[in-house]
């Protein structure tokens, strides 16, 4: 085991005699020492909870022969830091969340690692955490939220808090209305109610075969939840015995699966950084082109909060992912999970409930995938779109643009009712160097929404949006602005053209000016000077990459 390096031989008496200090009895010492990687916070509804959780992997754990240990690591919550600097710590902190569960991990020589995570980086990190170390791992993702609930109607987060401000500064609902919907926006624990990050991220970790089938979508106050926790530390003590490593899990067919699944679904357009992310760390080359291959071929079959009116809840109790899975059976390339079923007997079990909330093959929603992969001379190394949550009649746009170097310039403009019909809002210098940290850009998105400005204006920007987005915004632009790309040499009245049928984003320039106005562009100075932001732009690759540290 590769615990033996902490407790066996005359030479680990030290090692053991701090373990006996813990707790740790003489015949555990024979046991595999297993790491519970836990995200638990007071501050972030997804992860209030996961005290419980713990208990329930534990006794798993014990039951079947293993020892286990908790252990914490850092968890932001993307709503409370959206609008702020705190923003810009998002992203950064998948890296750390990643760095810190190596470091326990190989610091204590654990022989297995379990993921208790949620939440839009908290999963990605993890998940990158576990193709780098590669030991037997297993996750159990926390779980989505309830719906709220207000005179009749159901709620969810972004619709009904973020876009609500906008309906207040348009005069659409008072203040009293506003402070209503907030209150009841959000009921309790979970993570949030739509197909955003967090819940996409969750759906794709069971695609993945990283947790066990169903529970990406079982619900964060469920005992079936706990039931999962308990059988994935049971599960987790089995991987180890049988070696099962991650990234005999984490293969390309693995990768493509959840493409698929992500394009059916219409998630989060965050997956592409992460997918691309853990990709990197488990050793699989993943082209960003493969997301425009694969969703070209694949229906969206799942249509939840943002782009449509139905709920996590809803895709839980219509079959979840298994029954998604049913669905594409005829699409997948059998494949192991750690739940020690292939992929195709989990499709082959899976069951749909509700053919509305996941549709069949021959009534689908749309007849290619939720995201798409633009590119054009705004974006030679390509941007990314939520097409699925995009009207129509805005999938192709030709607008002028209007020039914001910060989310807050550009929030304050919308909000003061400055903004036109037919224009494009550029929102540059916020991409991974230049944020830094590639904010998401939530509160304009909403705000255009809210402000019932999505089926007249477009929003682009080399930062990134929240999976709660909806309307015509396109984010990733690469190359960043701080890196001298297009996006960087654009000016007011610039004509942009969009056009997502055929994955194009064009600016009506010629070469030769682009190239003149490039000379008198100047590399700005950085934003922030000092501290892990600043060590984080230096060393950040570009979205493209999937926005990844890599050395000097």
């Amino acid at each position: 085991m590769r615990s033996d390096k902490i407790k066996k031989g005359i030479e680990r008496a030290p090692h053991r005699a701090l373990l006996y200090s813990t707790g740790v009895t003489k015949k555990a010492m024979k046991k595999p020492f297993i790491g519970i990687a836990s995200s638990f916070s007071d501050i972030v509804p997804g992860h209030i909870e996961m005290h419980q959780l713990e208990r329930f992997i534990e006794r798993g754990i014990e039951s079947k022969g293993g020892f286990p240990f908790i252990f914490g690591i850092p968890a932001i919550c993307d709503g409370i830091a959206m609008g702020h600097i705190g923003m810009k710590y998002s992203l950064p902190s998948r890296e750390l969340i990643a760095d810190s569960i190596e470091s326990v991990i190989q610091a204590h020589s654990f022989d297995g690692l379990v993921l208790l995570t949620n939440c839009d980086k908290i999963t990605p990190g993890s998940l990158m955490a576990a193709a780098r170390l590669n030991v037997p791992t297993i996750a159990v993702t926390a779980g989505p939220m309830l719906s709220g609930r207000l005179r009749g109607k159901r709620l969810s987060y972004v619709r009904d808090a973020y876009e609500a401000i906008g309906r207040f500064k348009k005069g659409e609902i008072n203040e009293e209305e506003l402070h209503d919907l907030e209150e009841e926006a959000c009921p309790g624990v979970g993570s949030c109610q739509g197909l955003y990050t967090a819940n996409t991220m969750d759906c794709l970790t069971e695609v993945l075969g990283m947790s066990l089938p169903g529970c990406g979508t079982a619900l964060a106050v469920s005992g079936k939840k706990r039931r999962f926790a308990y059988e994935s530390g049971e599960r987790i003590v089995e991987l180890i015995n049988e070696n099962i490593l991650p990234r005999q899990i984490m293969n390309r067919k693995a990768f493509e699966d959840a493409i698929r699944v992500d394009m059916a679904m219409g998630g989060s357009t965050n997956t592409i950084l992460h997918l691309l992310a853990i990709a990197y760390e488990a050793k699989v080359d993943l082209p960003l082109s493969l997301f425009n291959e694969i969703g070209k071929n694949t229906y969206h079959l799942v249509n939840l909060r943002p782009g449509g009116n139905y709920f996590m809840e809803d895709f839980e109790w219509a079959g979840g992912i298994p029954g998604l899975l049913n669905v594409l059976k005829n699409t997948l390339v059998d494949r192991p999970t750690v739940s020690g079923k292939s992929i195709k007997e989990i499709a082959q079990e899976g069951r749909v409930f509700d053919t509305e909330i996941i549709r069949s093959l021959d009534n689908p929603y749309e007849k290619e995938g939720g995201i798409a992969i633009l590119s054009g001379s705004l974006a030679p190394e390509g941007a990314v779109v939520k097409q699925s949550a995009v009207n129509k009649k805005m999938r192709r746009f030709k607008g002028k643009a209007r020039i914001f170097d910060s989310e807050e310039e550009a929030i304050q403009e919308i909000y003061r009712k400055g903004i036109r019909k037919g224009e494009v809002i550029v929102i540059r210098y916020e991409g991974p160097k230049g944020g830094p940290g590639m904010r998401e850009m939530l509160s304009p998105t909403a705000a255009v929404v809210g402000m019932g400005l999505s089926d007249s204006v477009a929003l682009i920007t080399d930062g990134r949006f929240s999976g709660g987005t909806r309307g015509p915004c396109i984010g990733h632009i690469c190359p960043e602005a701080a890196e001298g790309g297009p996006i960087a040499l654009i000016k007011d009245g610039d004509e942009i053209l969009i056009d997502i049928p055929e994955r194009k984003i064009e600016v009506n320039l010629s070469e030769k000016e682009l190239n003149m106005r490039r000379k008198d562009w100047k590399k700005p100075s950085p934003k922030i000077k000092s501290g892990y932001l600043s060590r984080y732009s230096r060393l950040v690759s570009s979205s493209n990459k999937g926005a990844v540290l890599r050395g000097f």
